[in-house]
C-alpha cells in the first residue's frame, strides 16, 4: 500500500484531472442533451485550441491571454458547424458520423501544421507550485480547477435562472410548444453550439498548460469524457464536473495502489456499467 502522503497527493492530482474531464465534458453534455447532437468534433476543437495556444505562447503571448483570441474564434466555428448541421437536418446518429469525420480532418490539419511530434508548452506557469501542508499544488492544474468550477457553475446559473437558459431547456424538451410561446429555436441553437465549442477551447488551453501535445491523443480522451458525461447526465452543467472528479480520483487511487496501466479500466468500467444499468435514461 502507498504511504498516506503519496495517497493524498494522488487524490489531489485526481481532483485536478477530474476537473479537466468535467470541463471537457461540459460542452459535450450541453450539445448532446439540449441540441440532440453528438459532437465528437468537440475533442478535435479542444486539441486544435491547445495547439493554437501553444503557437501563440511560443511567440511570447501569455497562455491565459490567448483565451481572448481563441474563445471567440471557436464560438464562431461551433456556431457555423451547427448552422450546417441544421441546414441539412442532420440526425443525432449522422451528427456522430459527421463529427467523427471532422475529427479526422482536424487531426490531419494539426499534423500538417505542427507535425506528429510531441509538443510541450513552456510558460511561466509550467514550474510554478506551492506547498499546502504536505501536498504540492501545481499552478497550471490549479488554474484548470478554478476555470472548470467557475464555468460549470456559471453555465448552471444561466440555465437555471435566466430567460435564455429557460428557453434553451424548453426548446430541448418540446421545440414546437416552445416555438409557439416565442422561443427562437434556431438562434438559441447557434448560440448554444457556439458556447459549447468555446468551452472546448478553454479546455484545450488547460490541456496545453498541463500536458504534452500530440494529435492522436485526442482519441484517448473520448472514452473517459463520455463516461463523465453519461454518469453526470446529459444536458447537466454540474454533473460532468462531479462525475469527472469521481473518475479522476478513482483513476489516481488505482494508479497509486496498483499501476498506471490499470487506470483506464476505471473509466471504461464505469461507462459500461452505466450503459448496462441505465440504458433508457432520459436526456
Amino acid at each position: 500500500m502507498p504511504s498516506f502522503s503519496l495517497l493524498s497527493q494522488s487524490i489531489l492530482s485526481g481532483i485536478f484531472v477530474g476537473a479537466l474531464y468535467g470541463l471537457m465534458g461540459l460542452g459535450l453534455s450541453l450539445s448532446w442533451g439540449l441540441l440532440r447532437l453528438i459532437n465528437l468534433a468537440h475533442f478535435a476543437f479542444a486539441f486544435l485550441a491547445a495547439y493554437l495556444c501553444y503557437q501563440l505562447a511560443s511567440k511570447g503571448m501569455n497562455p491565459l491571454l490567448t483565451l481572448g483570441l481563441i474563445v471567440p474564434l471557436f464560438f464562431l466555428v461551433g456556431a457555423g458547424l451547427h448552422w450546417v448541421m441544421a441546414r441539412f437536418s442532420v440526425s443525432p446518429f449522422n451528427s456522430l458520423l459527421l463529427s467523427f469525420g471532422l475529427m479526422g480532418i482536424v487531426e490531419s490539419l494539426i499534423q500538417a501544421v505542427w507535425t506528429a511530434d510531441f509538443r510541450k508548452l513552456e510558460s511561466s506557469y509550467a514550474h510554478m507550485k506551492f506547498k499546502l501542508g504536505h501536498l504540492f499544488v501545481p499552478v497550471p492544474e490549479l488554474i484548470t480547477l478554478v476555470l472548470a468550477v467557475g464555468l460549470c457553475f456559471a453555465v448552471w446559473a444561466v440555465l437555471r435562472y435566466t430567460d435564455i437558459g429557460k428557453a434553451m431547456r424548453a426548446a430541448a424538451q418540446d421545440a414546437p410548444i416552445a416555438a409557439a410561446f416565442g422561443v427562437n429555436e434556431k438562434a438559441l441553437g447557434l448560440l448554444l453550439a457556439g458556447v459549447c465549442s468555446a468551452l472546448a477551447s478553454v479546455a484545450g488551453v488547460c490541456i496545453a498548460l498541463s500536458f504534452t501535445l500530440a494529435p492522436s491523443q485526442m482519441y484517448a480522451w473520448v472514452g473517459v469524457v463520455f463516461a463523465a458525461v453519461m454518469l453526470g447526465g446529459l444536458g447537466s452543467a454540474l454533473g460532468p464536473l462531479l462525475a469527472g472528479t469521481v473518475i479522476g480520483v478513482s483513476e489516481a487511487i488505482t494508479m497509486a495502489v496498483f499501476a498506471p496501466s490499470w487506470a483506464p479500466i476505471v473509466s471504461f468500467t464505469l461507462l459500461i456499467l452505466i450503459l448496462l444499468l441505465r440504458p433508457g435514461r432520459p436526456a
